[in-house]
């Protein structure tokens, strides 16, 4: 739509026609300021939110136990433990009290395992594990994309998820009546240059025939039928985390 009105616009002003190309550019205009005013406000929300549940690491520097931001750990580090916490790298434990973690994230076993610096196999441990009890230090040998947790993310993002069947759904009739409008504005295109032998304005006329054709009111009925499908399972006690989870359900026969 962005394109046609850009299209429309440009040959209003070869035309010579002002009044109705400042008002196709004003409309160009509007639609991108609307566009960026809301994708502006979406990542301040987003920063706002990252900013609030950024997560933080108990480190041992310069003698003194700080708390700093889980992305300024860095490899060599010393950090603490403790019940309830989340351990913010791989590392091999160099002291520890009574201390277990529960590695449920890496394994799906949802039993505490015993970890100690006694032992050089169970002196590992993994980011992302919740520590169940006990206290322990351990020196940071990975973080990031190097530790364990870190490496099944990527390979998890390596998989390609395919389409559901509402967005292949949406696709295709997007698709057909993209061709049917094509095939429509050459046609106009056509008939128009063979009355009027202008060639603008025979352009002109397809592209506000194409214009009409075109569904742009497309994302906003399916952002309306995913938001009633997540609001009808939330009825049923059902929180969706993903989109994609009301767009792969089938409806009740």
């Amino acid at each position: 739509m962005f394109l046609l009105l850009l299209a429309t616009s440009t040959i209003y002003f070869i035309l010579g026609e002002r009044t109705e190309a400042y008002f196709m550019a004003g409309a160009i205009v509007l639609v991108s300021t609307i566009s960026i005013y809301q994708d502006s406000r979406s990542r301040r929300a987003l920063e706002a939110l990252r900013a609030f549940s950024e997560a933080h690491a108990t480190v041992i520097r310069n003698n003194a136990v700080v708390k700093v931001p889980v992305e300024d750990v860095v490899v060599g580090d010393h950090a603490v433990a403790e019940e309830g916490s989340l351990l913010a790298a791989d590392g091999i434990i160099v002291q520890s009290n009574d201390f277990s973690v529960n590695e449920s994230i890496l394994t799906g076993e949802a039993f505490a395992v015993a970890r100690s610096a006694e032992d050089p196999e169970l002196a590992k441990v993994s980011k992302g594990t919740q520590v169940v009890s006990g206290l322990a230090v351990y020196r940071i040998t990975a973080i990031g994309k190097g530790t364990q947790l870190g490496k099944i993310s990527t390979s998890l993002a390596a998989i390609e998820v395919p389409p559901t069947p509402l967005q292949q759904q949406i696709t295709r009739f997007v698709r057909n009546m993209a061709i049917v409008g094509v095939v429509v504005f050459v046609a106009v295109w056509a008939v128009a240059y063979a009355r009027s032998g202008s060639l603008l304005d025979s352009l002109l006329t397809g592209l506000t025939l194409a214009m009409s054709i075109l569904p742009e009111e497309i994302p906003v009925a399916f952002a309306t039928f995913v938001a009633l499908g997540a609001w009808r399972l939330a009825k049923q006690g059902v929180i969706v985390k993903r989109s994609t989870t009301v767009e792969t359900l089938d409806p009740p026969p």
